[in-house]
This record gives structure tokens, sequence and C-alpha cells, in this order.
């Protein structure tokens, strides 16, 4: 038997499924993390991104921030915080969060820019004020690429919090780190398969999401 039939038997044995160690726990786990993460990187970037996008100030300096937190090695960022904080959620928060941040930011403000300037005069000429611009024209029309944002952040979280396990959270990375402590192989490819399918899940979301953005805009 394979590394990948016994990695299949492994997430299939009801051993392994229930406890608050369990495969179902774990995933929950997991998920929560990705969640949080998204959400308070997108309290960050997506008011920032909607500045950005409708003032035209301070781009430069964010896509050189951005860059630079995409550039930020994600497990030294968890060592360094776990370091100073201690091991638990917050180091590997702080550097989901930071994952996250350049592609939702992109989103928003990528979304506001890629609206037609003729369309926002007309708004202007109709005597909208500048937060009515923003919120009823700007951000509904924007939504479809800051979806695309909020896809590709919550992907990358989901593939990387595994590394919440490194400093004693818990998340799929238990397992992962479990196997690779015990060499148990099978148990560490099981640990990536249900990373894999809870990332194709959150991918089909995110993928019927858009789609009905889209409806929306066009009958609109």
């Amino acid at each position: 038997m394979n590394y990948f039939s016994q990695a299949i038997a492994w997430i299939a044995d009801p051993a392994n499924a229930s406890g608050p160690n369990g495969v179902w726990a774990r995933s929950w786990e997991h998920l929560w993390y990705t969640i949080l993460a998204v959400v308070l990187a997108s309290a960050i970037a997506i008011p920032l991104g909607y500045l950005v996008g409708h003032t035209g100030r301070g781009r430069g300096l964010v896509v050189a921030s951005s860059g630079a937190a995409r550039a930020l090695p994600t497990l030294g960022v968890v060592t360094l915080v776990g370091l100073v904080l201690g091991v638990g959620l917050i180091a590997p928060m702080v550097a989901l969060v930071l994952l996250a941040v350049p592609s939702v930011l992109a989103g928003a403000y990528a979304g506001i820019e890629a609206i037609d300037p003729r369309t926002v005069d007309a708004a202007r000429a109709m005597g909208m004020s500048e937060w009515q611009i923003l919120t009823r024209v700007e951000m509904p029309l924007g939504l479809p690429l800051l979806i695309g944002g909020l896809r590709s952040a919550t992907l990358q979280v989901v593939a990387t919090a595994t590394l919440a396990a490194y400093v004693g959270a818990g998340g799929l990375g238990r397992f992962l780190f479990l196997g690779l402590k015990t060499q148990d192989y099978p148990q560490m490819l099981a640990a990536a398969l249900l990373v894999v399918v809870l990332a194709l899940i959150l991918e089909g979301v995110f993928e019927i999401s858009e789609r009905v953005t889209a409806r929306r805009l066009h009958t609109h």
C-alpha cells in the first residue's frame, strides 16, 4: 500500500475523526484561523484600499509596503513573534494577517481604479458627495476585484495556516508536525490532503460569490 492510499485510510479511520484532536475538530480550527486572519486583514486593508483608490493618494507607498509585506518569510515572522509573545495563536495570526493584507489591499484599490472615470464624473455631475460616490458607485462596481483579492488572500492563508501548529496552536498543521516528528508519512500526507480539500471548498465558495456578484452587476 502506497502513502497516498494509507493517507486516505488514515482520514477515513473513525478513530482519527472525532474528539478534540480529531480531523473534524482540527479542520474547524484551521478554517477558523483562516477566516479570522482574512477578517482582520480586511479590517485594515479594505478601508485603506478604498481611500487610496478614491483619492489616488499614497498609492506608491501602499504598493511598496504591500510588496515588503509579501517578501516577509512567514515562518520567520511566526518564529520571531512567538519568541517575543510566547506560544499560542497570536504569533501565527500576526503572520497570517501580514500575508493576507497585500492581496486584499490590491483588490480594494484596484477595484476602484478600474472604474471608468466617466462614471465617477457623471455621479459628481448629479450632485453626489464624495462619500456617496464611494459607497453607491465605486464600492459596488469594484466589488468583483475586491472578492478576487479576498479569494487570493484566503487561499494563501489556508495553505499557510499549517504553521500555526509550529508555535503550539492548533489546526491541521498539528497532524503535519506530529507526523514529521514520528516519521508517520501517511499522516503528514493526510494533513496535506485535508488542507487541499479545505482550500478547494473555499475556492468553490468564492467562485459562486464572484458569479453572483457579476450577475447582479449586469442586471443593474
